[in-house]
């Protein structure tokens, strides 16, 4: 037996025997939704889910709304319950119960934010208005540790090439607007929304006491550097460049090249550390902008910038006129026709503070011991089936498949909650101060939380997701996926449903995280997480060659009118996509001949096991959206539209044309010369 066998016989030890359903019928999937006037071979989008969006038109208060939505509604509910009933039971002051309930409770009270207006931000605006020359540098660092990231962005996180510890980076920061593009492209659509984003802080200004003569000079030198800063920005292909962001400079390095920024005092002022020597640089170009803009700028720009730092980073905790002319920006920029609930942005709010507290309640009353059981099994029959792939990949040499499928071996699964709940106690709520210093204080214990990782091993157990959140993710620095329990629901998981149901939902979703260790980013990475190359050359060419065919694909898509998909933003997730149905359907496969089930002739309310795993996956994507949305995301998410990842992905899919007979000249089909199988 050769060494690679030896390695996935090793993998396949750990699967488990999922149940067998006694009588196989749809839980997760609804017939209704099924549009019978569409031919499946002609676009299986619509076809899956036309009933189901038109039974779920889009509200007033959703830029799209879809399955996600759904679940996240679902958890809502029961997270408000929770949240709501720690009042009702007294909590003592100090403890966890009384913090959570206190949030909320202030969060609600728009009474007393509506007759504070715009006071609790004040006393900082005017700090920065009586600020003289000589004070710039410390009011350069005052507004870095609490206000935001002007001109530049610092953080600790683990190190790119050495994961057991924590580097220090310096990169791009200080644009209100995110990404460049809406700063720099004169299309119609970016246009107004820079002119809706530069209404949207002049109001928020004359709310804060400027006069509109002084506002419209703010708003002026605020778009002036977030504009510069944006013209060195990464482009959105070129944030997905992780091998040109992975630059470690020395701090005498740093001062020599970016001598403008008052680097002396920079880590003790604002973070509390001392003896920092070496950082990793993220993006040179955007730092050597920031160097130069604070030289090039006056004093009077900076005081400018700051000002808006201060109010945009307060505004969502003062009066409803300021989070009214937030959302008079949001509707412009993704359609959104009414401001969700205050109960909702209260809970958002909530969570966002003391969420693992939340959650360790809702796994309590929500997460049983069953789910996690059947996903440990889940993962490995995924785990063991990924594996095979990658043995029988006609384009990877042994070499780089044994490096593969170490690494695969080497991958942390965490489902459902931590092991241990993060520690509030030196996290101090004061119902007597202003929300918006109980919401200040959050968010200095949120980063002394983060300092104090500071020379320690990195703390592998730690969760990048709450609980209750209906997502996963692949941390390719920690080489782990992780499944929050809330994502364990129908149509992802049910018990009630059957196998095909489940791994088309949830196996898939597996096979999607797994495969990010492997997509075009998570490649860069070894078996222990650090960004160290394990292909060999001809390898690492076949595969790039691989997805720039995958990427194409999706630049062919025309979303909108004149708007074109961006399949080099979103291939990491466009593979994972691919990886995951490939991988899930052999698994599934497996599970069923494991389990004496003939899938040629099983039948499931009239459908074929391997017809019910993809119309399933399908409905994972349901979804209406608007147009103000839909340009929003293909500028600004990595994850192509659910649409394009149903139709464009399931074209490569062999598997999937068999299931539905789906034949030379009809839309859905791809020739088998044009098809892109990456894993």
């Amino acid at each position: 037996m050769n060494r690679l066998n030896y390695l996935l016989m090793a993998l396949a030890l750990g699967t488990a025997t999922l149940p067998v359903m006694a009588e196989e019928h749809l839980h997760s999937l609804d017939l209704n939704n099924v549009d019978k006037s569409v031919n499946p071979k002609e676009n299986f989008f619509d076809y899956v889910t036309n009933g189901w969006r038109k039974s779920h038109p889009l509200t007033p208060e959703y830029a799209r709304y879809g399955q996600f939505n759904i679940l996240n509604d679902s958890s809502n509910n029961r997270v408000q319950r929770i949240v709501t009933g720690l009042s009702a039971t007294n909590p003592a002051p100090g403890t966890n119960a009384y913090k959570v309930a206190a949030i909320y409770e202030m969060a609600m009270d728009s009474v007393r934010r509506n007759q504070l207006g715009a006071e609790p931000i004040k006393p900082m605006l005017r700090r920065i208005e009586n600020t003289g020359k000589e004070g710039m540098t410390d009011l350069f660092y005052e507004i870095q540790k609490h206000y935001g990231s002007p001109f530049m962005g610092v953080g600790i996180q683990e190190d790119l090439n050495n994961s057991a510890q924590y580097a220090m980076y310096i990169g791009s920061g200080g644009m209100g607007l995110g990404d460049r593009d809406y700063y720099l492209k004169n299309d119609k659509e970016n246009k107004k929304i820079r002119e809706a984003y530069k209404k949207m802080m002049h109001r928020m200004l004359v709310l804060s006491g400027y006069s509109k003569k002084d506002a419209t000079r703010i708003v002026k030198n605020v778009m002036k550097i977030e504009t510069a800063l944006a013209d060195s920005a990464l482009t959105r292909e070129e944030s997905r460049n992780m091998l040109a962001m992975n630059n470690p400079r020395t701090m005498d390095w740093v001062k020599a090249n970016y001598p403008n920024i008052p680097w002396d005092n920079f880590y003790k002022a604002t973070m509390g550390l001392d003896n920092i020597t070496d950082v990793i640089v993220t993006e040179p170009r955007s730092m050597a902008a920031a160097n130069n803009l604070m030289k090039s700028t006056t004093d009077r720009e900076k005081k400018d910038y700051y000002i808006w730092q201060v109010v945009k980073d307060g505004a969502s905790c003062l009066s409803d006129d300021f989070t009214n002319a937030a959302f008079e920006f949001s509707k412009v920029m993704s359609g959104v026709e009414k401001q969700q609930p205050r109960w909702k942005r209260a809970l958002a709010v909530t969570e966002g503070s003391m969420g693992e507290a939340i959650g360790e309640l809702y796994v309590e009353e929500y997460f049983p011991a069953s789910s996690k059981e059947y996903m440990e099994g889940l993962v490995e029959n995924i785990r063991t089936s990924l594996g095979k792939h990658i043995l029988n990949l006609p384009w990877m040499s042994d070499e780089t498949k044994l490096r593969a499928i170490n690494k695969l071996g080497a991958i942390t699964v965490k489902i459902g909650y931590p092991d241990k709940w993060k520690d509030y106690s030196t996290l101090i709520i004061d119902p007597s101060k202003s929300y918006y210093d109980n919401m200040m204080a959050v968010g200095d214990w949120k980063m002394q939380e983060v300092l104090n990782k500071w020379g320690k091993p990195v703390d592998r157990t730690e969760w990048g997701m709450l609980p209750q959140t209906i997502n996963a993710y692949y941390n390719p620095l920690n080489n782990e996926i992780v499944f929050p329990a809330g994502i364990l629901q129908a149509p992802f998981y049910d018990p009630a449903s059957s196998d095909a149901e489940n791994y088309g939902g949830i196996g898939v979703v597996i096979g999607h995280e797994l495969t990010h260790g492997f997509d075009d980013q998570g490649c860069m990475f070894d078996k222990d997480g650090n960004m160290k190359n394990w292909w060999t050359p001809e390898d690492a060419q076949r595969f790039a060659t691989l997805t720039q065919g995958l990427a194409k694909q999706f630049d062919e898509v025309e979303i909108l009118p004149g708007l074109m998909a961006n399949g080099q933003y979103t291939l990491g997730e466009n593979i994972a996509d691919q990886g995951g149905l490939r991988v899930a359907m052999t698994a599934f496969l497996n599970s069923q001949k494991q389990k004496g089930v003939d899938v040629a002739t099983a039948r499931i309310d009239g459908f074929t096991p391997a017809q019910v795993f993809y119309l399933n996956y399908a409905n994972l994507w349901a979804q209406n959206i608007r147009e103000a949305e839909m340009r929003s995301l293909t500028q600004g998410d990595v994850h192509s539209l659910g649409k394009n990842r149903v139709n464009v992905t399931l074209r490569n899919i062999g598997p999937f044309f068999e299931a539905f007979s789906i034949t030379e000249g009809q839309p859905m089909y791809r020739p088998a010369e044009e098809r892109v199988t990456i894993w």
